[in-house]
């Protein structure tokens, strides 16, 4: 959704509403003046709406508004214009209440464009996604075999390479895949003359992840366009792990770990 600002030039003070009915999308303000309230109105049974979670992630020059959470008129900053965090991502619960994108004064509006990218998810997934207290530690069994039903992609692969991006506080782990299970968007993708797969997953920089011999499970979620990971077990504690639960007849799903 985009909007522009510079048909507005006599009314500084308007405040435009607009309604997204997407779970996922951007919104793109060109030239802002006044303001804009932002409606998230997915097509779900607003019963449902307690149990999402909005996140918002600016464009790396989002520029000219100062983003703030409205709820019954009270404001809470949530993005300051200028706020240079790379890669930030803001998350909120959706009965928290909506956006309210206001214009700051400028001298030249002609260069300023405010812009970020929305995601809805159910609340479970986003705690999953930032999780501050243990983002590191190991899934037990049962989360293991859980997220190989759930998770957005599912691959069986080595570590390549591991570069650390220490401004985002993130690592991304190169992965060479040997076998895909799932996956939601396009991450993994065959490349170059060998015909190998291979992609690209995010973590914490805290989690130290290193380059490391062997096959591991990766599954993870797809957020902002980007592979996030989740359980990544050994590949062969993961093919233990399944074998005991199907021998018990508790395996959440099925996916044939060869």
């Amino acid at each position: 959704s985009s909007s522009s600002g510079l048909t507005h030039e006599s009314h500084k003070k308007d405040v435009e509403q607009v309604y997204l009915r997407c779970s996922e999308g951007s919104i793109e303000w060109m030239y802002p003046t006044g303001a804009l309230i932002v409606n998230l109105r997915p097509n779900i049974s607003p019963a449902s709406y307690k149990h999402l979670t909005v996140c918002i992630k600016p464009f790396k020059d989002s520029a000219g508004a100062n983003i703030y959470l409205e709820k019954t008129g009270e404001l809470k900053l949530l993005v300051r214009d200028g706020d240079r965090s790379p890669s930030r991502v803001y998350c909120f619960g959706y009965d928290q209440g909506g956006l309210f994108v206001e214009a700051t004064p400028q001298q030249d509006i002609s260069r300023k464009i405010t812009g970020f990218q929305y995601e809805l998810m159910s609340r479970g997934i986003a705690a999953d996604l930032h999780t501050a207290s243990a983002p590191c530690r190991p899934c037990s069994d049962t989360e293991v075999l859980l997220a190989v039903c759930t998770s957005d992609f599912v691959i069986r692969g080595s570590i390549q390479n591991v570069t650390n991006e220490a401004e985002e506080q993130e690592s991304i782990i190169h992965v060479g895949v040997n076998k895909l299970y799932r996956q939601k968007s396009k991450v993994f993708q065959l490349t170059g003359e060998s015909g190998n797969w291979r992609g690209q997953i995010k973590t914490l920089l805290e989690c130290g992840v290193k380059p490391g011999d062997g096959d591991f499970l990766f599954t993870g979620r797809m957020h902002f366009g980007e592979a996030r990971l989740g359980c990544a077990p050994r590949f062969k504690d993961f093919q233990r792990m399944y074998k005991e639960a199907k021998d018990k007849g508790l395996n959440p799903c099925e996916i044939g770990p060869d």
